[in-house]
């Protein structure tokens, strides 16, 4: 049955969104998600057993000591809240198809080429998301290692589409975390975020660390797809205002990735890619799985202890905002997954009745700055496993990255939310 994974995990893509028309549907595709790690657990890195276990086994406690005190959230809760994100997350994968297999000799050199992969690792990572780090980073490498100043270029270029990008997980964990969010309403913070958290790496790169830096040789044609795909994703939100982004993402992601797919036949390209290919996200179902245990088990110990954990008579003041802010960014560099952290944090701070957008922009920033700031995240483990980087190095050049990220966007949040 393993061989036949990846239609398991289209599975889940396509009876999601049938579930959405026909809701007596969903035990479907929550049964397909489940089977995806009970079926790859043993080719799991150990990182990703060992804090998917961790998850499950204290979500599970948390729900059965809830459910012996009279608190049961039910099973939709418990094992499909994270659904929407797993049906993202194929959706996006997809993606991965429209990349250019064959790419310039010749490496770029000076500050012209510090800004160009900036930007490119930006907006390709957009929308193609990790496996933009491996097509810059196998480009870049010498001797199987990049440079301490491309770590830096590469990981923060990344990690910072998580600020708008419908096509980045952050978004969808966001949407799901607070509700009322409005996608539009955190696009404009998110873009400036990203245009300065990049300005900063570019200054630091070319200004101040000043050593000889090798670029990726950007085409023009090669940054039109996440272009019109984001473009494409504003215009049909546009259209079909009350459509949720997650659902808008379901659909143009896949179309968009058949559309501009250079693999040909297509449906031979497709059809490995699905066979092979697709598999990779499943330490992210594993995760992400567990993690909404997780956080159904901490919303059924808060329901059952409310006077603990109740914030009562607190509003959502900037000064909140700064303290959780930076205690989910310094716990993500320690190595927790945002989902992780935010799950927890969210039916901590909704009873506050915080603007859903506000409180979206405090998450997105949390991963935008925690996950390029950490050897632990994704992106950190691909750069330790596959470039030789240097965990702690990782944390030595980017703390007071983190720290300036961290006052910004608090900054931000007064100007343009409270």
């Amino acid at each position: 049955m393993t061989k036949y994974t990846g239609w398991i995990i289209l599975g889940t893509l396509v009876f999601y969104l049938l579930s959405v028309l026909f809701p007596i549907l969903l035990p479907l595709p929550t049964i397909l998600a489940w089977l995806v790690p009970l079926l790859l657990y043993p080719t799991l890195g150990k990182t990703a057993r060992t804090q998917s276990s961790i998850l499950l086994l204290a979500g599970c406690a948390a729900i059965g000591f809830s459910a012996s005190q009279g608190i049961f959230l039910g099973w939709r809760q418990i094992l499909a809240i994270n659904l929407p994100l797993l049906a993202m997350f194929v959706a996006i994968s997809f993606l991965t198809l429209t990349n250019h297999d064959t790419e310039d000799p010749d490496l770029p050199k000076g500050k012209i080429a510090v800004v160009a992969t900036a930007f490119g690792t930006h907006l390709l990572g957009a929308v193609i998301n990790l496996s933009v780090i491996f097509v810059f980073g196998d480009r870049l490498q010498k001797k199987g290692s990049l440079s301490k100043v491309q770590l830096i270029i590469l990981a923060r270029s990344f990690c910072t589409a998580a600020w708008w990008s419908p096509f980045f997980i952050a978004t969808g964990v966001a949407l799901t975390y607070a509700p009322d969010m409005s996608w539009q309403r955190t696009l404009v913070p998110g873009v400036i975020m990203s245009v300065i958290a990049i300005g900063y790496s570019i200054i630091e790169v070319c200004f101040i660390r000043r050593t000889e830096f090798s670029g990726y040789p950007i085409k023009i044609e090669s940054l039109m797809v996440p272009l019109l795909l984001a473009a494409a994703v504003l215009f049909v939100h546009q259209l079909w205002h009350d459509a949720n982004i997650l659902i808008i993402i379901c659909l143009l992601a896949p179309a968009g990735a058949f559309l501009f797919m250079k693999g040909r036949p297509r449906l031979t390209t497709l059809h490995d890619f699905i066979d092979n290919r697709i598999v990779s996200v499943s330490s992210q179902f594993t995760l992400f799985l567990a993690a909404g245990v997780f956080s159904t088990g901490i919303k059924s110990i808060i329901q059952v202890y409310p006077a603990i954990f109740s914030l009562e008579g607190m509003t959502f003041t900037p000064l909140l905002f700064a303290v959780v802010l930076g205690s989910l960014i310094i716990i993500g560099i320690m190595g927790v997954h945002p989902v992780v952290s935010i799950a927890i944090v969210s039916p901590l701070l909704l009873p506050l009745y915080p603007d859903h957008s506000q409180l979206g922009f405090l998450f997105l920033t949390s991963w935008a700055v925690s996950a390029s700031s950490t050897p632990l995240s994704g992106v950190g483990l691909a750069l330790v496993s596959r470039y030789q980087a240097s965990p702690r190095g990782i944390i030595q050049s980017n703390w007071h990255y983190a720290l300036m990220m961290w006052a910004i966007a608090c900054l931000m949040n007064i100007l343009l939310f409270t």
